[in-house]
C-alpha cells in the first residue's frame, strides 16, 4: 500500500507533546517514506527537531487543509487514543484529505473502508488501508519456528510503550550495517507502516495469534540470518495479552528487555509496581522456557529508554541497570544498538 516513493503527511493532533503520538513519531524517526508535513494543531509552526530531537526537516501545520500545499499522496494516522477509535475532531482532517485525492493509511481499530461517508469520497486509484485487519486463513501455532536456523530476537518490555519497536528497528539497522541478512518483522500498526508488511497482532483473535506470528516468521526465516521481531505489551501490564503469543509463535533464540529509566509502576495502572529488572529478566526467561518444554531463550541485554533524561542522567541510569542485572545495557535510539547486537551475536 504505502511505499517509500509516496509523499506522506502524518496526522498527529496533540501527539507530538502528548502520549498518543507513538506511531507518528516512530514513522518520523525510522520510515523511509518522503514525509512532507505533520498535522498537529497544538504545535503548528514550531520546529519538529526542537520538540522531538528528530532531525528531519518537516513542517508542522494545524490542519489537513494546510497540509495540502505540500502535495501529499498519503495521509498516515500517527495517533491512537486508548481503544483505537476515531475521535470526531480528527474526522474532518481525514475527510478533507480524502476529498482532495489523498489516500489514507489507518492504524486505528476504527475501519475506514466500512465508513460510507468516507468511502463515497474516493476517486479511482485512491485507497484506504486499514492496517489493523486480521489476515485471512490463519493457522494455530505449532511451535515449528524453533526448527529455523536463523536467530530470532524478540524485544520484551516492563510495560507497554517503552520502546520495544524502536529497539527492534535499531537492532535491524545495526545488523544490516554489519552485512547480516537481517529483517524487521512488524507486529503493530507503526511497525507495519514503517516496514510495509507484518501482522496487526492486537487485531487477531487470540486462538490464532501465535499461529499468525509463526506464519510471519516462517515466511521469512529461511532467507535471513537474523529476524528482529517487534515486541508488544508486557507480562506486567494487566491490559496486555500480546506478549505470550509472540513468544510461542516466534520461538525466540534471544530476548532483549526494554525498560523506561526510572519508571517504577505500570502507566495508567499506578497500583501495579514494575518488579526489579533482575526479577523481570527471570520472569521472561522462565515463561519462554516453560519448564523445559521450549528451547531456553535468555535475556541477553537491556535496552533502556532514556529519552526523558539529559546525557548525564542517561549515562548514570544505563550504568545502574547494567550493575543491577549484570547484562550489557544501552539506549539504542540515543547511542545505537551495537552493544545489544554484540550481546546477541556472542
Amino acid at each position: 500500500m504505502m511505499t517509500p516513493d509516496h509523499r506522506v503527511v502524518i496526522l498527529m493532533h496533540e501527539g507530538i507533546r502528548g502520549l498518543h503520538g507513538k506511531t507518528g513519531l516512530a514513522m518520523l524517526r525510522f520510515s523511509d517514506a518522503r514525509i512532507v508535513a505533520v498535522i498537529d494543531r497544538e504545535c503548528a509552526g514550531e520546529s519538529l527537531a526542537d520538540l522531538t530531537g528528530i532531525q528531519r526537516p518537516v513542517p508542522i501545520v494545524a490542519s489537513a487543509e494546510a497540509a495540502l500545499q505540500y502535495e501529499p499522496e498519503v495521509l498516515a494516522i500517527g495517533i491512537a487514543k486508548l481503544g483505537g477509535e476515531l475521535p470526531e475532531d480528527w474526522r474532518e482532517d481525514i475527510r478533507v484529505a480524502i476529498a482532495a485525492g489523498v489516500s489514507v493509511a489507518n492504524g486505528l481499530h476504527h475501519r475506514l473502508k466500512t465508513d460510507p461517508e468516507l468511502t463515497a469520497l474516493l476517486r479511482p486509484g485512491q485507497w484506504l488501508w486499514d492496517v489493523r485487519e486480521e489476515p485471512p486463513h490463519l493457522p494455530v501455532g505449532t511451535g515449528q519456528a524453533r526448527l529455523l536456523s536463523c536467530l530470532r530476537v524478540l524485544t520484551v518490555g516492563t510495560d507497554m510503550a517503552v520502546g520495544k519497536m524502536s529497539t527492534s528497528l535499531e537492532l535491524n539497522r545495526a545488523s544490516l550495517k554489519r552485512g547480516l541478512r537481517s529483517k524487521f518483522l512488524g507486529t503493530g500498526q507503526a511497525g507495519i507502516m514503517i516496514s510495509g508488511s507484518g501482522i496487526p497482532l492486537d487485531a487477531i483473535r487470540v486462538d490464532f495469534a501465535a499461529g499468525a506470528v509463526e506464519q510471519l516468521v516462517m515466511q521469512a526465516g529461511n532467507d535471513y540470518d537474523i529476524l528482529h521481531i517487534e515486541g508488544q505489551g508486557s507480562f506486567f501490564n494487566p491490559a496486555s495479552t500480546a506478549t505470550l503469543p509472540l513468544m510461542r509463535g516466534c520461538q525466540p533464540t534471544h530476548l532483549v528487555l526494554v525498560h523506561r529509566a526510572g519508571q517504577t509502576h505500570i502507566r495508567r495502572y499506578e497500583d501495579f509496581p514494575i518488579p526489579p529488572l533482575r526479577e523481570a529478566v527471570r520472569v521472561y526467561e522462565t515463561v519462554a522456557t516453560a519448564g523445559g518444554t521450549f528451547t531456553p531463550a535468555k535475556v541477553v541485554a537491556i535496552a533502556l529508554n532514556t529519552a526523558h533524561l539529559d546525557d548525564t542522567g542517561a549515562q548514570r541510569a544505563i550504568e545502574q541497570a547494567a550493575i543491577e542485572t549484570g547484562l550489557p545495557c544501552t539506549d539504542p535510539v540515543r547511542m545505537g544498538a551495537d552493544l545489544l547486537l554484540d550481546a546477541i551475536l556472542r
